[in-house]
C-alpha cells in the first residue's frame, strides 16, 4: 500500500461514548485515515452498497463492527458483508462488549477476520484501538477494490 495514501475506515458504533474513543485513537494515530462513523446497521450496509445519501461513499479498507445495533443487528451486517461478492474482501473487525462464546463462534462463521471484545477499562480501550490501527493499516497488505 501506497504510504501517503489514505486508509478508509467504516466505523459501526451506535454508542457515543465509544464511537469518540475510537475516533479520538484514529485521530492522533500515525497513519493517514479517514474514519467514518454510522451508527446502526441499516445505515452501514446502505453505506457500502452506496444507497441513498451513500452513493458517492468511498468503499472502506477496513471496518470496525459492533454487534449489539440498532436496526440491524452486528450479526447480521456481518453475514450480509461475506456473503456479497463485491464487499466480502473487505476486512472486519468484530469490536464488542461481548464475550459470549455463541457471538464468538457465530462471528468467525460468518467470517470476521477478527473478534476484540471491548474493555471497558478507558486506557485499556485506547491501547486496543492504537493495536487495531497499528496492525490493520501498518502490518496487514490490505486488499484493493476490485
Amino acid at each position: 500500500m501506497n504510504p501517503t495514501a489514505t486508509i478508509e475506515v467504516l466505523l459501526v458504533e451506535d454508542s457515543p461514548s465509544d464511537a469518540r474513543l475510537t475516533q479520538e485513537a484514529f485521530r492522533e494515530g500515525k497513519i493517514r485515515n479517514n474514519l467514518t462513523l454510522v451508527t446502526d446497521g441499516a445505515e452501514a450496509i446502505a453505506y457500502l452498497k452506496r444507497e441513498g445519501k451513500y452513493a458517492s461513499a468511498t468503499r472502506p479498507d477496513l471496518i470496525l463492527l459492533d454487534l449489539n445495533l440498532p436496526k440491524m443487528d452486528g450479526r447480521e451486517v456481518l453475514r450480509r458483508i461475506k456473503t456479497d461478492d463485491h464487499l466480502k474482501t473487505i476486512p472486519v473487525v468484530v469490536l464488542t462488549t461481548s464475550e459470549a462464546e455463541q457471538d464468538i463462534a457465530k462471528a468467525y462463521e460468518y467470517y470476521a477476520n477478527c473478534y476484540i471484545p471491548k474493555p471497558v477499562d478507558l486506557t485499556r480501550f485506547l491501547k486496543i484501538i492504537t493495536m487495531i490501527e497499528d496492525f490493520w493499516l501498518t502490518v496487514v497488505k490490505l486488499p484493493t477494490e476490485h
